[in-house]
């Protein structure tokens, strides 16, 4: 392709032919789940797989209302799922939407905006400030052009970009923050250096969630002692001669009986209603599991640019030779001010001062607007924030004039200057990296007026220089001079001070970080920027740093090195995207649940790998946030720190409402293994089960899970990956509360026999109920009694059990219900023997938990 071309653009016909030899420039698009997949996916529990058995069992007996309840639970359940699932993929499909780009190219020899999607290697890019580069492309005109590459990198500052060979090459993903150029596309979608990323990020399998392994292997449990048990007793009945129709239904009632139908539905119901309290928080979960995971978080890796920091370079600090200033504000809002011990400190009582910032509000090409977003910049962030800082320093910041000329800065001479007149005089502004301004300046600034710049005052500015540089800032030195005519030279000017700037931590990420720390959750910071500069912002945010570790040592270290390195108090600066994989893959090996935040697209592989990937939603990727399993709408730290509080609280009712149905289901399961033991009739029907099981208990289970957190969850450490829902102290509580009810109803029911089989049965059926709601209480806290957690804490607690209660005396007083439950009207009398059985169910729990409590 010749330089006339290159200059004047492709024509139609090379745009069609590129087109058809390399596609379309986007990215092989991730596997969205379609409808279709996401209801297939809420029907592989193997708890729903067993009561789909339980079902078609009925059916073939001719049970039909038993198959349909069964079939409606299920169907509910997956109902719930998909409606949570699919809400979460059309939100991000409209965030992507939202974020369709689109590109200025040099077609034909005019300039034209097109979709991104429609460049073509050969496309000639034209870039000015603000655009986002959406292909590879090799310079071939530039202006003053820097280029922010934080989205790929990691580095906060932006990149000078010339036509020296190695600074020629721009890259898809990265925004111009100044300058104007045209750039030929070397390499469009998947090619890219960004795509190359992508691809890395889609070769990590998928993964499942902590709690989809820990109700997987309780399914599987419950699954194996459903069979057996059932099946035992079955055969048992018909060896001591019983009816072959009988032991069948008796054996599908205790099926029925030892598996929680009502779980999947509750554990979906909770985790959606949690889901839906997050989205409120800013935080929209695209898996329900998801939020539980990040709940047992043990480990946080977190980026640095735009998710602990602003993305807002501020400056922060000046020095002068004759005081030094802090500067207060972060961003580009001007309203901050200047201070020295504290006191504010205006340009107009400080001449030194009043140069420096002079220089700032005109040696620039940024400027300030505000909108919806509050004060934003155009142009480069770093004259974005020195443009700030003038403004702080003045009540009515002096209008700067147009300079008359202008030396640009750029990557070798690393200052600018500008020509500009000041009253009669023309002179000389000049801003740029110490050593290159230093180097062209004779005289110093002072309160009185400038001096000869001797080699004491050179060695204070270098001092202080790298006293600056030190606490990671970015620090650039101002000069003027006279100008001797109307052509700029960089010689023998006067030295004013130097501007420390950062891009400052968010406001609210240093409590979040405590919190977390308080909560036992270590905070690893993993970035691409500078290991000073990193360092720098972890101490603002007492982030715990006992070992600094960059991309090459990283690179050096073997698996074991690394390892113990993780078991000190890293920082890990200067890393490549494979290396953060690497990271979260160590601490995996070490048992660790890690969650990873990023924005960037050299952040997406590590989103996927960690056991909960965090993107942020605002300036985020589509390639991070499509790897991620939580999105922060806010791109706020700390609403990582309220989504592992919430995740906590739904780990711990999951663990309340799955021992509450199984010592449910564990009475039941008692009650009728003893009662065929000893020869007894069936003391529950398996319709009757049913009812317990899906209609007064899942509404219970429902409202248990909407607990709210115990008053000290997040001074607790996280439970281990290990931990089970049950665990000893479960299985144990459901063994002992089990054996209570089963065996209370059992006496209860031949209690009542001789006064007929079906008062018997109605009376130790409703005895059944009430104690399974009774006991609620005692799950309400694992650890905690009553009290301490409130009494009324939970008013849909409350409504669940008026309304289970209400269904139980319709149960047996309504007609329809009798005749759907087989259940006959009962007294007073079986009414006071259910109340004698179920007050221990309210007081010995409460009291054993209230001793164990004082213990502590």
């Amino acid at each position: 392709m010749s330089e006339t071309a290159r200059l004047t653009g492709l024509t139609e016909q090379e745009v069609a032919k590129a087109r058809e030899t390399f596609g379309a420039n986007t990215l092989p698009s991730p596997e969205q789940a379609g409808p279709l997949s996401i209801v297939v996916r809420q029907f592989k529990s193997l708890l729903v797989l067993i009561l789909f058995g339980a079902a078609i069992v009925a059916l073939a007996l001719g049970e039909m209302i038993d198959a349909a309840t069964i079939a409606v639970v299920v169907v509910l359940n997956a109902a719930l799922g998909f409606v949570q699932e699919w809400k979460a993929e059309t939100a991000l499909a409209a965030l992507r939407k939202l974020l369709s780009p689109q590109a200025m190219v040099l077609r034909d020899g005019q300039e034209q905006l097109i979709p991104a999607q429609d460049i073509v290697p050969g496309d000639m890019l034209v870039l000015s400030p603000g655009v986002k580069i959406v292909a590879d492309a090799m310079l071939v005109r530039a202006v003053n052009v820097s280029v922010d590459e934080s989205i790929l990198t990691g580095e906060s500052l932006p990149v000078s970009k010339g036509m020296t060979e190695g600074d020629r090459l721009v890259y898809a993903g990265t925004s111009v923050i100044e300058g104007r150029a045209f750039a030929r596309v070397t390499a469009i979608g998947g090619m890219t250096e960004f795509g190359k990323i992508a691809h890395l990020t889609g070769s990590v399998g998928a993964k499942t969630t902590n709690l989809q392994h820990k109700l997987g292997h309780l399914a599987r449990q419950l699954g194996l002692a459903a069979v057996l048990v059932a099946g035992g007793v079955a055969v048992l009945g018909l060896a001591m001669g019983r009816n072959t129709t009988e032991m069948v239904m008796t054996g599908l009632s205790l099926a029925v009986a030892m598996v929680p139908e009502g779980l999947p539905a509750v554990v979906t119901i909770t985790l959606a209603l949690g889901a839906t309290a997050m989205v409120r928080q800013k935080a929209l979960v695209r898996k329900l599991q998801a939020v539980e995971t990040l709940g047992a978080a043990s480990v946080i890796c977190t980026d640095k640019t735009g998710t602990l920091t602003e993305n807002k370079m501020t400056a922060t600090r000046i020095w002068t030779l004759a005081r030094a200033y802090d500067v207060t504000g972060t961003g580009y809002d001007p309203a901050g001010q200047i201070e020295t011990e504290g006191a504010r400190v205006r340009a107009a009582d400080d001449p030194v001062l009043a140069a420096l910032l002079r220089v700032c509000l005109s040696c620039t090409h940024a400027r300030l607007i505000e909108n919806e977003n509050g004060w934003q910049t155009v142009g480069a962030p770093t004259e974005g924030a020195l443009l700030t800082l003038g403004h702080k320093g003045w009540d009515a910041a002096p209008e700067p004039k147009e300079p008359i000329a202008e030396i640009p800065f750029n990557s070798a001479r690393k200052r600018m200057s500008v020509l500009q007149r000041f009253g009669e005089q023309l002179e000389v502004l000049t801003k740029g990296a110490p050593e290159q301004v230093l180097e062209i300046c004779t005289q110093v600034m002072t309160p009185d007026g400038p001096r000869p710049l001797c080699e004491d005052e050179t060695m204070a500015i270098e001092k202080a220089y790298t006293r600056l540089a030190r606490e990671g800032l970015r620090v650039m030195a101002f000069a003027m001079g006279a100008a001797r005519s109307a052509h700029i030279e960089e010689r023998d000017l006067t030295f004013l001070g130097l501007v420390g700037m950062i891009d400052p931590p968010r406001g609210e990420v240093r409590d979040a970080i405590g919190m977390a720390r308080s909560a036992g959750i270590r905070v690893i910071m993993i970035t691409g920027d500078s290991p000073v500069t990193a360092e720098a912002i972890a101490r603002q945010l007492s982030l715990d740093i006992t070992t600094r570790i960059t991309g090459p040592d990283l690179a050096m270290m073997d698996e074991k090195i690394l390892a113990g390195a993780l078991k000190t108090d890293p920082l890990f600066a200067r890393t490549k995207p494979d290396q953060k994989m690497r990271i979260v893959s160590a601490l995996q090996a070490q048992g660790q649940i890690v969650a990873m935040t990023g924005d960037g697209v050299n952040d997406a592989p590590a989103l996927r790998k960690a056991d909960i990937g965090i993107s942020m939603g605002v300036r985020g990727t589509d390639v991070a946030r499509d790897a991620s399993d939580l999105v922060l709408l806010d791109d706020n730290f700390a609403t990582i720190v309220r989504a592992i509080s919430e995740g906590r609280r739904q780990f711990a009712n999951v663990q309340k409402f799955v021992r509450y149905l199984l010592s449910s289901n564990a009475g039941e399961v008692i009650a009728l293994v003893v009662n065929i033991a000893i020869g007894g009739p069936l003391v529950f029907l398996a319709t009757q089960i049913l009812w317990m099981n899906l209609v007064t208990d899942g509404v219970t289970a429902v409202a248990l899970g909407l607990e709210k957190a115990e008053p000290d969850q997040m001074q607790q450490p996280p439970r281990a990956k290990q931990t089970p829902i049950l665990g000893r102290s479960g299985i144990l509580t459901i063994l002992m509360l089990g054996t209570y009810t089963g065996l209370s109803s059992l006496w209860i029911f031949f209690h009542l026999l001789d006064a007929g089989v079906e008062l018997a049965r109605t009376t130790a059926f409703t005895a059944m109920v009430l104690f399974e709601k009774i006991s609620v209480f005692a799950f309400r806290s694992l650890r905690l009694p009553v009290w301490r957690i409130g009494w009324f804490s939970n008013p849909f607690l409350l409504a669940a059990l008026c309304l289970t209660i209400g269904a139980q005396i319709a149960a047996v007083y309504w007609p329809p219900l009798q005749t759907l439950l087989r259940t006959v009207p009962i007294g007073v009398w079986e009414w006071s023997l259910i109340a004698m059985f179920a007050l221990p169910i309210l007081i010995v729990p409460e009291f054993y938990k209230l001793h164990r409590y004082r213990a502590t």
